[in-house]
């Protein structure tokens, strides 16, 4: 829905509260026009129903106002008598229009001092537990965010298993877009596997201001831009798009920010014809060729679990048995093995054939080879032709909304012929450290400045399924940040240590008072 749209929208939604509320307002003592101020009103009806001022906020805030409309029903209708079981069943069925049909049916006594306090058990503990809802609900959109590792595509940085805290705060809260969703779960509901929202209406995207843009080298999750409904299809099997914000979680590195050049030489980012140093915690990985001299035994299971380095990630000639491939090694291991009893060379291998599955898909790329590409800046122009199309038509069309057709040599954007285009946001290049194993911007190309989620900041957990009893937790990540100087290092120590003092305070504490009473 467009802005303009919203507007007619909240007005309608305005003209429906005051003609189904307006005799409440007057039977609490207030004057009729006040049920038809937007917003004023509802700050008159919070002052009605005896709840906070600032309730009104959370009437305004996305998905949480999904939670908000039902309480507020239901304590509007206690405020005038009507708290039985059948009232508050009928006020939250019919979305609140029973409270339009008493309006105009029945003459309502308003209770100006009644007890805000519930009145049975159960009532008070669903308040708390939608209290409770809300709060959490207001952290994970607008602060922080649980995450999982899922693939290995930044191994060594994050671990498959890795639980991080995303901070939503660094590049700018985004307002949810999907305005109708079950709070605090993505785009499917738990163990139903059936969707957890509804694609309309949609909210324009807006960001609140962040503590700083996103930087080269950065660690992002983004939505997936490419991602569509594979688990919910329409009769026909085609697909269905997904909204931004319900787009399937990804986190990469971004290694191009909006303006620069990239090009990939040899599987080496450059950037505006320099190559890009990686912080020190980055550890990119290929696959590397392994010669063996063929007559030294070599225990690979032992060596290679030594190097954390799964069955999966190598692989054996079985015909020669002289050649071994690697499929996710650093540099420093590369080194390692060169000095191993038996093997006589250690080879990067890098993909130079051309690959149609690489970005813009119409150029002879490959994923080691590369560009140079230009990274859309907001508000730059760039020159439109049927060459460069290509690496700009999703951009054109899906994530900026246009219309674009080609006819013969000429492009029309629009209705109108179109030599230039200027971009309307922000655009980055994401990649994953393990080089041949990342699924990233080289197949899938920009990653838009809408679909950026956040910035993982800490590792609260690290779960490794490969691991035994108590080792199936990676010790040395728990409470490890993400990103900084140097190499990581566990903080859980000392939140033991904090912890511990914490509780011994409050012994002694409690111990003291108890004496004195």
């Amino acid at each position: 829905m467009t802005l303009y749209l919203w507007f007619v929208f909240f007005l309608a939604v305005q003209v429906i509260h005051f003609l189904g509320t307006w005799k409440l307002y007057e039977s609490a003592g207030r004057k009729r026009r006040e049920a038809a101020i937007p917003v004023y009103n509802a700050i008159v009806l919070m002052k009605i129903i005896g709840r906070p001022t600032w309730w009104t906020i959370l009437l305004f805030i996305p998905i949480i106002n999904l939670i908000m409309f039902p309480v507020i029903w239901v304590e509007t209708l206690r405020s005038f008598g009507k708290k039985s079981s059948l009232d508050t069943f009928l006020v939250i069925v019919t979305l609140g229009f029973y409270i339009f049909y008493l309006n105009y049916t029945q003459t309502l006594t308003y209770i100006a001092d009644r007890n805000a306090n519930s009145e049975h058990k159960a009532a008070d503990t669903i308040s708390s537990l939608l209290f409770a809802i809300i709060v959490a609900t207001i952290v994970h959109t607008y602060f922080i965010q649980p995450y999982t590792i899922p693939t290995s595509s930044l191994e060594k940085s994050l671990l498959v298993g890795d639980f991080l805290f995303v901070s939503k705060m660094n590049y700018g809260a985004r307002v949810p877009m999907t305005t109708v969703a079950m709070p605090m779960v993505h785009d499917t509901i738990p163990l139903t596997k059936q969707k957890s929202y509804l694609n309309w209406p949609q909210l324009p995207y807006f960001r609140l201001p962040g503590l700083q843009t996103i930087g080269r080298t950065d660690i992002v999750v983004f939505n997936w831009p490419a991602d569509t409904v594979y688990k919910f299809r329409d009769r026909s099997g085609l697909r269905v798009d997904k909204p931004i914000d319900k787009k399937s979680n990804y986190v990469k590195r971004c290694v191009g920010v909006p303006g620069d050049s990239l090009s990939i030489k040899n599987g080496l980012v450059y950037i505006n014809g320099k190559e890009l140093i990686l912080p020190e915690r980055a550890k990119p990985q290929f696959s590397y060729k392994v010669i063996l001299d063929g007559k030294t035994p070599i225990d690979f299971e032992y060596l290679f679990r030594d190097m954390d380095i799964t069955d999966g990630g190598y692989f054996l000639n079985q015909q020669t048995r002289d050649t071994l491939v690697v499929s996710a090694l650093t540099v420093a291991g590369a080194e390692r093995l060169k000095n191993v009893p038996g093997i006589t060379a250690v080879n990067r291998i890098i993909y130079n054939n051309a690959d149609s599955g690489i970005f813009p898909h119409t150029k002879p790329w490959s994923q080691d080879n590369f560009g140079p590409i230009y990274i859309p800046q907001k508000g730059k122009t760039v020159a439109l032709t049927l060459e460069s199309l290509p690496f700009y038509k999703t951009i054109i069309t899906d994530y900026e909304k246009n219309d674009l057709k080609v006819n013969g040599n000429e492009i029309i954007i629009n209705g109108k012929a179109a030599s230039t285009y200027t971009f309307s946001q922000n655009y980055y290049w994401m990649m994953g450290d393990n080089r041949h194993n990342s699924e990233d911007s080289r197949y899938w190309g920009y990653v838009p400045e809408n679909h950026i989620v956040g910035k993982p900041i800490f590792i609260w957990l690290s779960w490794d399924t490969n691991g035994k009893g108590l080792n199936k937790i990676r010790w040395d990540r728990v409470f490890t940040t993400v990103s900084g100087e140097g190499q990581p290092q566990s903080y859980f120590k000392f939140f033991l240590i904090t912890l511990a003092l914490f509780f011994a305070g409050e012994y002694f504490w409690n111990k003291r008072k108890a004496k004195k009473a």
